[in-house]
């Protein structure tokens, strides 16, 4: 990798190389709620976290919250099914112009593997990984088998499937969701085959902080180099205090139990 490039995941990936990262791009995605005020939701999680990943609004609107953070700008717009309409999977919308223009360290791109539209997908997920190599800007691949919000098919073959592709095409980082049902040894044989930093998604919001803490304990025990964790906690009773708590995992290898204390703490 490039030193441009190294300079700029830098800002995520600590001295330790692991990084929290706080998603807040779901707005283009699902109907969300817990995002209502960005940068108060920005400048409340910030002593906990080390980056953001926004839509280009967000960026442009927020910069002064986010001005000393990781910043990633989400450049497709990833698209569950919904009624009728048919299942595009995700499309481009920005590249490495827009990045600079909002002051943004990364870009993130999502791959669906073995999607109706897989072509496409893959196409343009190459194109902007293409574009970052010229540009000096880092891509974070985020991978996904068949599509969004599909936990049945987030089996440990397609997940490791998922992973290892995103590397094959130039992720700086791949993005994915820890498998359904895989232990520590299954997670661990997914990130030892892929030869860039892996991160795990927190999916939707678990209401169940000991889950939650469990999957991100295992992920760090694997080899993962961080997490990248939105609604379980924007959407949560308490988010400083889970960002909190997941950053003690991330950055000081806390148990489940010394994390689930720090919510106690007043």
């Amino acid at each position: 990798m490039n030193r441009g490039k190294n300079s700029k995941l830098s800002q995520f990936l600590q001295k330790d190389r692991k990084t929290v990262i706080v998603p807040l791009d779901h707005g283009t995605a699902i109907p969300v709620t817990g995002m209502e005020s960005p940068a108060a939701l920005i400048e409340s999680l910030s002593p906990h976290v080390d980056g953001f990943v926004v839509n280009l609004g967000v960026a442009m609107a927020c910069r002064d919250a986010l001005d000393d953070k990781g910043v990633c700008l989400r450049i497709d717009c990833y698209k569950p099914v919904h009624g009728e309409n048919p299942d595009e999977g995700c499309y481009r919308l920005y590249g490495p112009d827009e990045v600079e223009a909002c002051g943004a360290h990364a870009m993130m791109n999502m791959l669906y593997p073995h999607h109706r539209n897989e072509a496409e997908i893959f196409r343009e997920c190459a194109e902007a990984i293409a574009e970052g190599i010229e540009a000096e800007v880092p891509v974070i691949v985020e991978t996904l088998p068949y599509g969004i919000g599909r936990p049945k098919d987030y089996t440990v073959e397609n997940i490791g499937f998922a992973v290892r592709a995103a590397a094959e095409l130039g992720a700086d980082i791949v993005k994915t969701a820890f498998p359904t049902g895989a232990g520590v040894d299954d997670f661990r044989r997914i990130v030892e085959s892929c030869f860039v930093p892996v991160i795990v998604l927190g999916g939707a919001a678990m209401g169940d902080d000991h889950a939650l803490l469990k999957m991100v304990r295992d992920a760090m025990d694997a080899g993962a180099a961080g997490i990248a964790v939105g609604r379980n906690v924007w959407q949560h009773a308490n988010p400083p205090k889970i960002a909190e708590a997941l950053a003690a995992v991330v950055h000081e290898n806390a148990s489940v139990d010394e994390a689930l204390s720090i919510l106690q703490e007043v």
